[in-house]
């Protein structure tokens, strides 16, 4: 099965765009920073640029992720899905499985209304990350693992969450100001409670395991994204 008949299963209006569709997309639909990235031809120099561009955003934030990224993404194509675009990449597992990661375009405006409501107060290398680099970084068929979209960020106090009953201490978090930004797919999710989250204070949450709280929000979605990158 070739890439795009295996991506078309997961979205099915998916595809990639061509060198000569890049030049006519207008410069408002797209970051200046990935056109720069795809209109190198070289499959070298444009890893090389899209690794420039993460470290020039989040290089400390998500060192490990970088170094992975940067010995072992094999390629990175623009991809439009319902008038879409985002990054795919082309990751090779430590199992030599190629796995695909999709990033999205950095947000401009932000539907998701609780989070609206609430950007003011998330912490600026969070904004950062999806102001300047992705609206979400995560394994692109299970659409997790990894930074989840805004319009996908989980608001707590919306959910209902059968380990309440089953916490051994009192809660320490707000569900009301208490927003997820990473989902592993498997009930885990890294949150943040913006009344509480100075120097990346976070939230490891699950949905049948006790939380881990002031936990820090970078070093765990690095772990974690790591965890997914090398074998997914």
């Amino acid at each position: 099965m070739d890439k795009l008949s295996f991506l078309q299963q997961y979205r099915k209006s998916i595809e990639f765009v061509s060198n000569e569709d890049l030049l006519n997309i207008k410069k408002e639909n797209i970051p200046k920073e990935w056109m720069e990235v795809f209109i190198e031809t070289d499959k070298i120099e444009r890893k090389d640029k899209i690794i420039a561009l993460w470290n020039r955003v989040c290089e400390k934030e998500l060192s490990h992720t970088i170094s992975y990224l940067k010995e072992n993404l094999v390629d990175v194509e623009l991809i439009i899905d319902n008038g879409q675009y985002a990054i795919l990449y082309s990751v090779k597992s430590e199992n030599d499985e190629i796995l695909y990661y999709e990033g999205g375009i950095p947000n401009k405006s932000i539907y998701n209304l609780d989070m609206q409501q609430a950007w003011s107060s998330v912490p600026q290398s969070i904004v950062k990350f999806y102001g300047k680099l992705h609206n979400g970084f995560y394994y692109m068929p299970s659409r997790a693992m990894g930074l989840v979209p805004l319009e996908r960020v989980t608001y707590f106090k919306e959910d209902e969450w059968g380990i309440l009953d089953d916490l051994e201490h009192p809660l320490e978090i707000n569900l009301d100001t208490t927003y997820g930004f990473f989902e592993n797919g498997m009930g885990g999710y890294v949150a943040v409670d913006l009344n509480n989250c100075t120097d990346n204070g976070a939230t490891l949450w699950f949905t049948n395991d006790q939380p881990e709280y002031s936990v820090d929000f970078w070093d765990i979605v690095d772990e974690w994204i790591l965890i997914g990158l090398q074998d997914n």
